[in-house]
């Protein structure tokens, strides 16, 4: 383009630019310059963007300019123009907030839906008349099967994150929405990255598609400042709270890779002073508004959050990502720095990298096609004497753990030799007493602390240990 495209020069109606005008924005991002024409056409359209590029612009603006410059047919509470289909509520949240933003004088009505909230405030919602509806599917599922929604008006269906709802296993869930949709609709796919699987989704889905890429599939901000520091893992926590007070970071959203991880990460920064909430898929929607509300106005200095929770984290400006562990995922990697250099701003994405995660490393340098910085560890960071293992964020594995009867702790193991050493206490070969007779133990049926038989002292059967059997495996991703 020889001439810059301004707000103005895209022909959105009025309200909406003055809308666009009261949040300060003039010219527009490169994925929305070229998806609103697209979208006000009329046709489907394939969208691919970066992270934090305004792809959410990108597709709100046309559909508001579209519900609001042509009449509704046969409107009735319930049944909604737009669907706006989201894998995350942190995600659902901000479409919807933007959809407010940009339709305040409009006369449009816009909701959100999404699970893990009480549902009776929907339901009163969709006894009104709705025209935007912004949802994740399983929720969405739940109102369809209730018939508390009507989608037979829906004129334009948006998929958006389209790649991280195949991840998470959506795929089922959108194909139940597809089916009861009118087919004679607008299909719009925007996400930061398409896999060729989702390139095969979207040729199912789509008509004649319009294409937009803005940039190389799977590439990272190139204003993003991405450097490592190889760490034990034992020693990453305290590494951290040093880099945070040795540098004054003021925002830090910092990921990892479990729940539990993000729990027990927040309560070391908060015992080191540092002002640290977690966000993941265990946490209540009241309890994750809150910790993003509190890192968005600054109460809170860090955000731990997973992988899925974090999707949909939008704030402007921010300065500063730590990988406090690198994702199994690769693309993972993409999505997470994506939350810092945002909308053309600067950012920094430190990843703090143990030995065993140089694997993941390799990975996400080919994808990215470039080399991450390492960078030294400053001397002024004294690892502690003795160390806070990480192990303890899940139960030791037993063992010998694998394989059918062998399936015990040492601990139960041990047990099982004293309590065989017992009279009475002989058992056959599957470790059952035979048939007719009971193990001495049991007989007595002994309290703690009180000797069974022949003066021998009790000796209290050990749980099995269910927590290390069925724990899940490592590099496995929390939601």
């Amino acid at each position: 383009m020889t001439t810059e495209t301004t707000f103005v020069g895209l022909a959105l109606a009025e309200p909406i630019l003055r809308a666009i005008a009261d949040a300060g924005y003039v010219t527009p991002t490169p994925i929305q310059a070229q998806a609103i024409p697209q979208v006000l056409a009329g046709g489907d359209l394939l969208a691919a963007a970066q992270t934090g590029t305004g792809k959410t612009a990108g597709f709100t603006l046309p559909i508001l300019h579209q519900l609001a410059t042509r009449a509704p047919q046969a409107p009735r509470p319930g049944r909604p123009r737009c669907l706006i289909l989201v894998p995350t509520r942190e995600l659902a949240a901000q479409v919807e907030e933007s959809v407010k933003t940009y339709g305040k004088y409009l006369s449009l009505t816009s909701m959100v839906m999404f699970g893990g909230v009480n549902i009776n405030p929907q339901f009163k919602a969709l006894k009104s008349r709705v025209d935007i509806l912004v949802a994740t599917p399983g929720r969405l599922l739940d109102h369809v099967g209730q018939k508390t929604v009507d989608l037979s008006g829906v004129e334009i269906l948006v998929l958006d994150e389209a790649d991280r709802m195949l991840d998470m296993g959506f795929i089922r869930d959108i194909r139940k929405v597809l089916a009861v949709l009118p087919s004679a609709r607008q299909n719009l796919l925007f996400s930061a990255t398409f896999s060729d699987e989702i390139r095969a989704l979207a040729n199912g889905l789509l008509h004649n598609p319009k294409s937009v890429e803005v940039a190389r599939r799977n590439t990272t901000v190139e204003v993003i400042e991405q450097s490592m520091h190889r760490v034990p893992q034992a020693h990453k926590r305290d590494l951290l709270a040093h880099l945070i007070k040795h540098h004054d970071w003021q925002q830090v959203l910092v990921f990892t890779r479990t729940k539990h991880g993000a729990n027990k990460l927040a309560e070391k920064l908060n015992k080191d002073g540092i002002t640290a909430a977690a966000i993941h898929g265990n946490k209540s929607q009241s309890a994750r508004t809150k910790a993003l509300a509190s890192f968005k106005d600054g109460s809170v200095r860090v955000l731990v959050a997973t992988d899925i929770a974090a999707r949909g984290i939008d704030i402007d400006q921010l300065p500063q990502v730590v990988n406090f562990e690198l994702p199994n995922v690769p693309e993972d990697y993409v999505h997470r720095i994506g939350r810092t250099g945002r909308a053309g701003t600067t950012g920094s994405a430190l990843s703090l990298v143990d030995d065993e995660e140089m694997g993941y490393l390799r990975d996400i340098e080919k994808l990215i096609k470039r080399s991450i910085v390492r960078v030294e560890i400053e001397p002024g960071f004294v690892p502690p004497a003795k160390a806070d293992l990480m192990s303890e964020e899940r139960p030791p594995r037993p063992p010998q753990g694998r394989g059918g009867g062998q399936r015990q702790g040492a601990g139960q193991r041990q047990g099982q030799s004293a309590r065989q050493a017992q009279p009475g206490g002989n058992r056959n070969a599957s470790g059952r007493a035979p048939h007719g007779k009971k193990p001495a133990a049991n007989a007595a049926k002994s309290g703690p602390g009180r000797a069974g038989p022949q003066n021998q002292p009790a000796q209290p059967r050990k749980p099995r240990p269910q927590a290390a059997l069925f724990s899940a495996k490592p590099g496995s991703r929390g939601h």
